[in-house]
């Protein structure tokens, strides 16, 4: 058996101290994370940001850097995630936009406001781990990703 673990990527985007998370539920549960989703197989990590970005915000994405590459570690190998995480510009809303039907709503939060929230917690460790490595000032060129078709 081979064992592939998942590839995802995820935006981390600060405006005046407050990250865009997105309100989604998962397996039944109402959780916040980054805007964030799965690598569709022919697509470069940088095309797959900027569509999962817009499909679960609405906003166009330019991603200007990669902050790092985490690990999601479980007990079920099927349950491994490999994730890379951007930072960028938000760009425009675009109109009318009818984000994925998971997503419940957008958040503009503090990193104090996601600790505190009354009935919504983050997804995983991986959101407060990304903030961190964007409040770190850690940024890595998106040319160290190579992408051949």
């Amino acid at each position: 058996m081979v064992w592939k673990p998942r590839v995802v990527v995820a935006s981390v985007i600060e405006q005046a101290g407050r990250f865009l998370l997105v309100e989604e539920i998962i397996n039944g549960v109402q959780v916040i994370n980054q805007p964030a989703g799965h690598l569709e197989y022919g697509e470069s990590l940088i095309e797959a940001v900027k569509r999962e970005t817009l499909e679960e915000t609405g906003y166009r994405f330019e991603p200007t850097a990669l902050l790092g590459v985490l690990m999601l570690n479980s007990d079920d190998p099927e349950r491994v995630y490999l994730r890379f995480t951007f930072t960028g510009q938000l760009l425009e809303k675009v109109a009318n936009y009818q984000t994925d039907s998971d997503i419940i709503a957008t958040h503009w939060l503090t990193p104090a406001e996601i600790l505190a929230h009354p009935r919504l917690s983050p997804r995983s460790d991986l959101v407060f781990q990304a903030i961190h490595l964007y409040q770190s000032g850690q940024r890595l060129p998106l040319d160290s990703l190579v992408f051949t078709r």
